[in-house]
């Protein structure tokens, strides 16, 4: 077995330290998702390369009745995910890019829904407590989000930040929900 102190690599290193268009992209994809450090980004190529190498694998194999099942199993995971889209095929298993995987995570879909002002803003909300999932506090910026728990993404219940006026809340969700309330007073009043 091995010593459980000791866990194990859950991604695989660049083959070569210093390739400088890899460290560009890389510091780029840090930025715009506002990651901690390059590590997530290698956490996130080992699992996409880890559905691209299933998919090649069972390609070549789509006829046979042994392996259906896991490519069935192999695209529903893919729906749940919502990295790829219900009717699409194995091919395009191997179109998918890094950015998808990242685009995935629970920091850039707090910071897409407008719950953070910016992505490293999404990573403190998220680490110090302030996001939940369904009522449920995460607390893992690179939680992988299913299709269905995306609407249920809000501010946890016992977060200060659920107070509309709160001063760390983002400008552009106090005008979404100012224009929703007025809305919602308009129609009953109406």
């Amino acid at each position: 077995m091995g010593d459980p102190r000791r866990l194990k690599k859950k991604y695989e290193t660049p083959p070569h330290p210093w390739q400088e268009d890899r460290i560009k992209y890389e510091h780029e994809l840090v930025k715009k998702f506002g990651l901690k450090n390059k590590r997530e980004i290698w956490k996130a190529q080992t699992i996409l390369r880890k559905y691209r190498a299933q998919a090649r694998y069972l390609l070549p194999r789509a006829n046979s009745e042994k392996h259906k099942k896991e490519i069935k199993q192999l695209m529903d995971h893919l729906f749940r995910m919502n990295l790829l889209k219900p009717g699409s095929s194995l091919a395009d298993v191997l179109s998918l890019t890094v950015e998808d995987i990242l685009s995935r995570r629970l920091q850039t879909i707090v910071y897409l829904k407008g719950l953070a002002s910016t992505p490293r803003q999404a990573r403190q909300f998220i680490v110090h407590g302030h996001i939940a999932i369904g009522g449920r506090k995460v607390t893992i910026p690179s939680y992988m989000v299913k299709a269905e728990e995306e609407p249920e993404i809000g501010y946890a219940p016992s977060s200060p930040l659920n107070e509309e006026n709160h001063p760390a809340r983002p400008p552009a969700d106090m005008i979404k929900r100012r224009v929703g309330l007025e809305m919602e007073k308009s129609a009953q009043s109406g």
